[in-house]
């Protein structure tokens, strides 16, 4: 039975999920999809090294930053340490607060068309020019039910609702709906038949646990993790990583943390501007998780208020490890 833990940024789910492994003998599989870079580490919050020697850790470290990862690619390699330890009596935990891979390792992904580059930058270069909700209006128009899904700033899912009724001629949406008629059998809390031709067990039931916090006091925690990666080094780490001939890719220059400090390298914005950014930035990234999450039925949701990490892994084991 696949087991996860998740919850918004910043909440603590790895310490959690430390606790947990330390008292239940699982295996961590990171669904997180930016701890998969090498190199990129303080941003990330990834665990230590000490910590991977002492707990066994998948998914970490497994790309150089210029490379492209996908939700796809992520179920496949999710599949194959999930599944096949089972027969060797090894046990494993999901953890990380990337929604579209758990949402994809519990009930399938929908495939859209293939990545048009051509047609991305084109719909980027409009958005720079009159600016993304000008984009936004334009999804209005095409495709009023993702137009009404998606925020007006969120540049990413405007762009690629666009490009997928360019290249197809329909809506995301109603391709969406299709899919999700054809899968409706792997909805949350059911058995998942949704998986894709990688998992192993396609009829594996699962139980989740989302860990939720008082916004007040995730925001705090948001604001005190943002300054300790500032202490940590962040900035001689995003400097390192653009020093490298191949630098940092599309997607991990896009990471939360190394975009704003990047710009900031680039002379485009003050250290305390990027370093406030950081912190707008992940609150509204954190506030688009839980509405992933709320989407997540059968779920359990954990409020860990205010108590540490061996107290909230002792009530999530009650509920992952009944």
């Amino acid at each position: 039975m696949l087991k996860i833990l998740t919850g918004p940024t910043a909440i603590g789910k790895s310490s959690v999920a430390i606790q947990i492994a330390r008292q239940a003998g699982v295996e961590l599989v990171s669904a997180d999809s930016m701890q998969i870079y090498r190199g990129m580490d303080i941003g990330t919050a990834k665990p230590s090294l000490e910590t991977r020697r002492e707990i066994p850790h998948h998914l970490i470290d497994i790309l150089d930053p210029w490379e492209a990862y996908s939700a796809g690619r992520y179920v496949q390699d999710a599949a194959e340490i999930v599944w096949e330890p089972e027969s060797e009596g090894k046990k494993s935990l999901v953890v990380g607060g990337t929604a579209l891979y758990i949402k994809a390792l519990v009930a399938g992904l929908f495939k859209g068309p293939e990545a048009d580059w051509g047609i991305r930058q084109e719909l980027e270069g409009v958005a720079r020019e009159k600016g993304v909700h000008y984009l936004h209006g334009v999804l209005a128009e095409v495709d009023p039910t993702s137009a009404q899904q998606i925020q007006k700033g969120d540049l990413r899912r405007v762009v690629r609702a666009l490009e997928v009724y360019q290249k197809t001629g329909h809506p995301i949406s109603s391709l969406q709906q299709e899919w999700g008629m054809r899968h409706s059998n792997a909805e949350f809390g059911m058995r998942s038949s949704g998986f894709n031709s990688a998992i192993r067990n396609p009829h594996s039931t699962f139980r989740m646990v989302i860990l939720s916090l008082d916004r007040r006091e995730l925001y705090q925690r948001i604001e005190e993790r943002v300054e300790r990666m500032f202490q940590e080094g962040l900035v001689e780490e995003v400097r390192r990583l653009m020093a490298h001939p191949l630098g940092l890719g599309r997607q991990a220059r896009e990471a939360l943390g190394y975009a704003e400090v990047t710009e900031y390298l680039e002379g485009k914005t003050t250290l305390l501007e990027a370093k406030e950014l950081i912190k707008r930035n992940t609150r509204r990234f954190a506030k688009r998780q839980m509405t992933w999450f709320r989407s997540f039925t059968g779920a359990v949701w954990l409020e860990i208020k205010k108590e540490g990490p061996e107290e909230a892994a002792k009530r999530a084991m009650e509920i992952l490890y009944p």
